[in-house]
């Protein structure tokens, strides 16, 4: 049954992840106090202790979900021994788990990156403010087509496509609040404004990109081991040098996730850990394909399930 490794993005944390995983796999601990050393702030503090508020900011939330899927993962290695696999895939955020896990980041680096790309995006959604709304009930067309009614002038576009009849817009919060009104004109059975900080994965983080692409230009990425499916295209990538552009592009450009789980389970992927806080991605993969197996490491318990079989 062949395996592909993937990781949650930003909204997957949750006060007193990894908690149990650092206390029982000395692994783990030691990404968790690399990761303190690296960022120069108690990053496992708030990870264990919250207060949430700390935690759901975007510049903490996206370096305390990647150190805590790379804890799952280092766990998930020593417990089988080896970890069989021949695929990775993350969800915005998740995709530089994703690249640490094929070795193409390093672990510092990883978290260097995410920490800045939380700052970039905070500040590009302070400086015009936006937002984020989930559409029930639509596809790529006619959230397009909502997009194009209630844009208005401002920013408004198709941002992530997460499973069918799953998909979320993002722009300017003028732009966001016409469209949950006019969502139903278009057939669209549910509109929902989601509690984010600003309009990500929108053109509205394009100072972001910009910032994020002058980051990238640092670091020395490797050819990874495994194909990463990447969010921009949906296709596997093995080459280091294709990584930084979609990396940056992936700011501004749709989160195609149904789109590279069809293409993983085309190429014949038809069991997925989820490794990391959470199980959202496990219900998007089910809901996108079907006759596959989801598991996910998260806690101590799911460590014993993943050793059972």
């Amino acid at each position: 049954m062949p395996r592909a490794l993937v990781f949650p993005g930003q909204g997957a944390q949750y006060v007193g992840m990894g908690v149990e995983l650092a206390q029982r796999f000395p692994s783990a601990r030691q990404l968790l106090d690399e990761a303190d050393r690296v960022l120069g702030f108690a990053l496992s503090d708030i990870m264990a202790n919250g207060p949430e508020a700390d935690l759901t900011r975007t510049d903490v939330s996206q370096p305390a979900i990647l150190v805590a899927s790379a804890m799952a993962l280092a766990v998930a290695q020593e417990a089988c021994r080896p970890l069989v696999c021949g695929a990775v895939a993350g969800l915005s955020l998740g995709e530089y788990s994703a690249l640490y896990a094929a070795g193409s980041l390093s672990f510092a680096d990883a978290v260097r990156l995410v920490r800045l790309r939380g700052e970039a995006m905070q500040a590009a959604a302070d400086a015009v403010p936006g937002g984020m709304v989930a559409l029930i009930g639509a596809d790529e067309a006619s959230a397009a087509k909502l997009c194009a009614e209630a844009a208005n002038g401002e920013v408004l576009a198709v941002a992530n496509l997460n499973s069918p009849g799953q998909v979320v817009i993002s722009g300017a919060r003028g732009a966001c609040v016409r469209a949950t009104e006019l969502a139903k004109n278009h057939g669209i059975r549910r509109a929902m404004s989601l509690p984010v900080a600003g309009a990500f994965h929108s053109p509205l983080m394009a100072p972001a990109a910009d910032r994020l692409r002058a980051a990238l230009a640092g670091v020395t990425l490797k050819d990874p081991q495994w194909p990463v499916y990447t969010n921009v295209t949906a296709k596997p990538v093995t080459s280091a040098a294709e990584v930084p552009a979609l990396l940056v592009a992936q700011l501004t450009s749709p989160v195609r996730w149904a789109d590279s789980v069809v293409a993983m389970h085309a190429a014949g992927f038809d069991e997925f850990l989820e490794l990391g806080p959470g199980k959202t991605l496990g219900g998007m993969i089910s809901r996108t394909v079907k006759d596959v197996r989801c598991r996910n490491l998260d806690t101590a318990a799911d460590v014993n399930a993943l050793v059972a079989g």
